[in-house]
């Protein structure tokens, strides 16, 4: 076959071989590329910013409002106790009904808040939820609650206040040292 026969060299054929891809063309597509990733990435760092920004307005909400529930469980009692100091000419009975029913709402309201009462009188001394006053001689075994002079109370199973308690140091009370 002669070389005026063969369709790519004659230049009456309109048709060229496909030219390959220039270093021109490569970077412009990496650019392109380049931008579009950049892009995403701005987009993914703003959402990122948004969700970090309500998340702190969540937790200062929560922090601001999270005692709002315990509160009006101990507006009853405010008013239960107003309304005692109010209520001209009461007896002495009816002074100690009031503030047993306000006792009653204050324990609900308690209750509601996982606010329990920790009463240690005659346990074993626990450091973690008493705390030692002092510390006697009693027939009672060492380490023992003998008296309580405060309760201690926990919320949730943590520590809200400690118990105030006397302990016994174990022996004879009659003991003289």
């Amino acid at each position: 076959m002669s070389q005026d026969t063969d369709p790519a060299v004659n230049d009456e054929n309109p048709v060229a071989p496909a030219a390959a891809p220039t270093a021109a063309d490569a970077l412009a597509k990496a650019q392109a590329e380049a931008a579009e990733y950049k892009d995403a990435w701005l987009r993914a760092k703003a959402e990122t910013e948004n969700v970090r920004r309500i998340a702190r307005e969540d937790v200062a909400k929560a922090h601001k409002f999270s005692i709002e529930k315990f509160a009006e469980d101990l507006l009853p009692v405010k008013d239960a106790l107003e309304k005692a100091l109010s209520t001209p000419a009461q007896t002495v009975d009816d002074i100690k009904a009031g503030a047993e029913l306000t006792l009653k709402a204050l324990d609900a309201a308690f209750a509601r808040a996982n606010v329990t009462e920790v009463n240690p009188a005659g346990s074993k001394f626990d450091p973690h939820q008493h705390e030692a006053m002092q510390m006697v001689p009693s027939a009672q075994s060492a380490n023992t609650v003998v008296d309580v002079y405060q309760k201690g109370y926990l919320i949730n199973d943590r520590v809200l206040r400690p118990a105030l308690v006397t302990v016994a140091t174990g022996g004879n009370a009659d003991r003289s040292g």
